[in-house]
């Protein structure tokens, strides 16, 4: 399963696919970055701004971890990774620098793959099914892949040998440990 039905993905290379197929974002971050930049406050004035599938407030980066598997509605999804921003972030905001704003605060919000397909609509229920990885949550490997924070070889190689995590951050792994 590489996305919803009825959502097109143009770009499938870079922001869809199996590990991909499901964005969501924390709308408790469009506080902040009104705060840090008021011209953004009508585009950012609901959800889909930063182009995610699902929206919610109470869980940000640092409350889910790589691996978690939720049940929205009828489906299960599994987070795979942090979402990479790219230009096209800035182009949607008209502020090139949007793209460095979300890699120096890590709002990144996160991608979904499809465990178990089923239907999904506004309003449902999003329940934690399983945590296996606790000490990996997107915040944090968002820091180390995306950020560029230092880390130990040991916890990038830890990292990496999460089956969990997409394929394209686990190839990230592998390059940072040369």
């Amino acid at each position: 399963m590489v996305g919803l039905s009825d959502d097109e993905q143009a770009d499938l290379v870079h922001h869809g696919g199996v590990d991909k197929a499901v964005h969501h974002y924390a709308i408790d971050h469009h506080e902040a970055w009104v705060a840090e930049q008021p011209a953004l406050a009508s585009a950012l004035d609901g959800p889909g701004a930063f182009g995610e599938n699902v929206s919610t407030l109470g869980w940000k980066e640092d409350d889910v971890c790589i691996g978690d598997r939720f049940r929205m509605g009828t489906a299960l999804v599994e987070i795979s990774q942090g979402r990479q921003p790219c230009w096209k972030l800035g182009h949607h905001f008209g502020d090139p620098a949007m793209v460095g704003r979300v890699v120096g605060t890590g709002r990144c919000g996160w991608y979904y793959r499809v465990i178990e397909p089923g239907a999904i609509m506004a309003g449902d229920r999003i329940r934690l099914i399983d945590r296996r990885y606790p000490e990996w949550t997107v915040a944090r490997t968002f820091r180390i892949l995306i950020g560029k924070v230092p880390t130990s070889r040991s916890d990038i190689a830890d990292l990496a040998g999460l089956p969990q995590l997409s394929r394209s951050w686990r190839a990230r792994c592998h390059a940072m440990l040369g």
